[in-house]
C-alpha cells in the first residue's frame, strides 16, 4: 500500500477522475494453512489499513471507505488478535463455508484503527 498506491493516486489525479479510495484488506491476506485450511493474518490486516491511510493522507486524499469480513460469532477463522487465534483454534471454531471472517474482538481491533485513522484524517477541500 505505501509504495503501490502512491503512483495510482497521482496518475488518477493526472487524469482527472473523480474516485473514492478504497481498501479491501480481506482478500489480498488470505493464505491457506499447512492444513489447507483459508485463513487471514489479522496483523496483516491492520498493517494494509495502516499503509492505505498513510498514503492517502500523505497525497491529500480521503480514505473513504474498508471492506471487511467479520461476524458475531465467536468464530476462529482469521489469526492473531488481543485474543491471540492461533492456527490451531482454527481446528475448533471454524464455521466459514467460504472466506475466513474476523470475529467480534477481532473486529473491535480493526474498528479501533479505523476509528483513530479517520480521528487524524484531515479530508480534502
Amino acid at each position: 500500500m505505501r509504495t503501490a498506491l502512491p503512483p495510482l493516486i497521482d496518475a488518477v489525479r493526472a487524469a482527472g477522475r473523480p474516485v473514492l479510495w478504497a481498501c479491501d484488506p480481506m482478500h489480498g491476506n488470505t493464505l491457506r494453512t499447512a492444513a489447507g485450511t483459508k485463513t487471514r493474518p489479522l496483523e496483516r490486516i491492520l498493517a494494509e489499513l495502516e499503509g492505505f491511510f498513510a498514503a492517502t493522507r500523505a497525497a491529500g486524499v480521503a480514505g473513504a471507505g474498508v471492506h471487511i469480513e467479520m461476524t458475531g460469532r465467536n468464530v476462529a477463522e482469521c489469526t492473531g488478535g488481543g485474543a491471540l487465534v492461533t492456527e490451531a483454534d482454527l481446528a475448533d471454531r471454524y464455521h466459514s463455508h467460504c472466506d475466513p471472517r474476523l470475529n467480534p474482538a477481532q473486529a473491535m481491533e480493526l474498528a479501533d484503527l479505523v476509528a483513530r485513522e479517520l480521528a487524524g484524517a484531515r479530508v480534502p477541500a
